[in-house]
């Protein structure tokens, strides 16, 4: 089994345009944005859940961020699969709801977002050994069996948003394991700036997020999936991403 998808977006899908805020604002962003992340590293392994939660809504409104969730509350103990096309995607969806992470292990290296992630119980994933992703998969049905949600991007990289990648089916396995609903989710934004693709470095992109005005996140929930005991973890990453992007009532989260 293949674990190292590659994107076919690049900068070539950022026409760029938008409207940007004063530079002194950016800069203010980001010392804010620094800041929240250092207390973050000093609450989250004391609060987990609930720090975690604090600290990515936290970051959100430093950076300027308006997060809009759409649609019902995600029960707890559920798998949620969600599209990928930035790193922001991550602080949206702990914002919205306690959950476990499955992220690749390269994140983990990343300075401070690393430790940030390790404290919080990131379950990683090793994409040049695909001989570990059984392991990785039982980690993850596990965290749903104690009742944890697990949060998952099954296209494995990040794409500008209008192209997507086909959701790869080993992590729906978890769900098939531990018995628990697959909850699909869209991740959109107002701009394709906001998107992590190509060459991009980390602090590239957040400094052109910071540096973008009025930026939105929206995250669009489905209904939940529920999967017969046995089901097929292919046909079930192929009804997840059939099903995502329904609509439902708006709720505004963070400014």
């Amino acid at each position: 089994m293949t674990w190292q998808p590659v994107s076919a977006c690049g900068p070539q899908c950022r026409p760029g345009g938008d409207e940007a805020v004063h530079g002194a604002v950016t800069v203010l962003r980001l010392v804010t944005a620094a800041a929240v992340l250092m207390s973050g590293l000093l609450l989250v392994p004391l609060l987990r859940g609930a720090a975690l939660r604090t600290v990515a809504r936290a970051l959100l409104a430093a950076l300027g961020v308006k997060l809009v969730w759409c649609g019902p509350a995600p029960r707890p103990g559920s798998l949620l699969v969600a599209n990928h096309v930035s790193w922001l995607d991550v602080l949206g969806l702990l914002a919205v709801a306690p959950m476990t992470l499955v992220a690749k292990r390269e994140v983990g290296a990343w300075p401070a977002v690393g430790a940030l992630a390790r404290a919080a119980g990131v379950i990683f994933v090793d994409r040049s050994r695909p001989k570990r992703l059984p392991a990785t998969v039982a980690e993850a049905a596990a965290a749903l069996r104690a009742g944890r949600s697990v949060a998952v991007f099954p296209e494995g990289t990040t794409s500008c948003g209008a192209e997507r990648g086909r959701f790869r089916p080993a992590l729906f396995q978890a769900a098939v394991d531990a018995r628990v609903p697959v909850v699909p989710i869209t991740i959109r934004y107002a701009s394709p700036s906001a998107s992590f693709i190509g060459d991009d470095t980390l602090w590239s992109s957040v400094r052109r997020v910071a540096a973008l005005r009025g930026l939105t996140v929206t995250l669009v929930g489905s209904a939940p999936l529920r999967p017969e005991p046995g089901a097929d973890r292919r046909s079930l990453a192929r009804a997840a991403q059939a099903s995502a992007g329904l609509r439902s009532a708006t709720f505004d989260l963070a400014a």
